[in-house]
């Protein structure tokens, strides 16, 4: 049971994960006009927590591009130690 747990907050993680990066794709291709896409919308709702967690925990001058990256990364070493969990129980 606690492995089918901790696979499944993997999976959530790894979607979010997904997300971020999908959103940082059309960021780039979208330009200014990204607010209108309803795929962008979509990846902004499902990434709108964590995005928030990060951009508390780092100082309030920092740069969007900058909390997304942070984001990506907390995401990323949340993602590697559930998979390091898992294989250890």
């Amino acid at each position: 049971m606690l492995t089918f747990s901790l696979s499944a907050l993997r999976s959530i993680i790894e979607l979010i994960g997904l997300a971020l990066v999908g959103q940082g794709m059309l960021y780039i291709v979208a330009g200014r006009h990204r607010d209108k896409n309803p795929i962008y919308q979509f990846f902004a709702l499902l990434t709108r927590r964590p995005q928030q967690l990060a951009a508390r925990l780092l100082p309030s001058n920092v740069t969007p591009l900058i909390s997304g990256l942070f984001c990506f990364l907390m995401l990323f070493s949340i993602w590697i130690a559930l998979a390091w969990l898992r294989k250890l129980l």
